[in-house]
């Protein structure tokens, strides 16, 4: 697989004014000196789109969420009571505790969580996964570049949880199995400020990614009339 061909394809496929996605990967060493972020995380990803990576760790990351979801600890004992009697995601803690046990997340052995725009990165090596922030329009070609190959009922899903969660706990586990399901998220009203109003994330797995990169040109993306006028849409705006 290679980024620049990914990019080019992408390009063509979604146009110019499309943005280009975001890789993550986990390292030993920092990619980026980064300072503490107080509260989501997700407020470092407006530097990242803008070019500037990011490296995160539990010093960097303040919210004990984002700290879970990304495998830097485990869970707090606040954390239940906080998800559900204060922000009211989960009728109960005892719900939240049962959605957290389900995800099975890993902790990580290593030191730091690197995000960076995919045009500042050579390789796919080591990435967990590739992260979209799409409108409507650009989800709708992704969605049906993932269902080009893939009939399961889960080949895209939606799934509850944060926007640490839904990106990078999903990709992580998703990789570990070797799965192939996608995901779609940013429905967690906590991070929704810290993006625009017209974008849900949409997240690849490497493990995912490494069939859909060989898939994407054979896909309706290019050289139909349908997409066509999407893509004319898309850049129009």
């Amino acid at each position: 697989m290679d980024v620049k061909i990914f990019i080019n394809n992408y390009r063509e496929a979604f146009g110019e004014k499309a943005e280009l996605p975001i890789v993550f990967w986990y390292s030993d060493i920092p990619l980026a000196e980064t300072e503490k972020i107080n509260g989501c995380f997700f407020k470092g990803l407006k530097a990242v789109r803008e070019g500037n990576p990011i490296s995160l760790n539990a010093e960097v990351i303040s919210c004990v969420g984002g700290k879970l979801y990304t495998g830097f600890s485990g869970v707090l004992e606040r954390v239940p009571n906080f998800v559900s009697v204060k922000e009211k995601y989960k009728k109960t803690p005892e719900m939240v505790i049962d959605f957290i046990e389900s995800l099975d997340i890993p902790l990580t052995n290593q030191k730091y969580l690197n995000f960076a725009h995919i045009d500042t990165v050579e390789t796919f090596e080591k990435v967990e996964g590739i992260l979209f922030l799409a409108t409507p329009d650009i989800l709708s070609g992704l969605a049906t570049w993932t269902y080009f190959d893939n009939n399961a009922d889960d080949a895209v899903t939606a799934m509850f949880g944060s926007g640490c969660s839904a990106v990078v706990t999903n990709a992580v586990v998703e990789n570990n199995r070797n799965g192939k399901r996608t995901f779609i998220g940013l429905f967690d009203p906590s991070v929704r400020p810290y993006v625009e109003a017209n974008i849900l994330s949409f997240v690849i797995p490497i493990s995912r990614f490494r069939e859909m990169y060989y898939t994407m040109r054979e896909s309706c993306l290019f050289d139909t009339h349908a997409w066509k006028k999407v893509r004319e849409r898309i850049n129009a705006e």
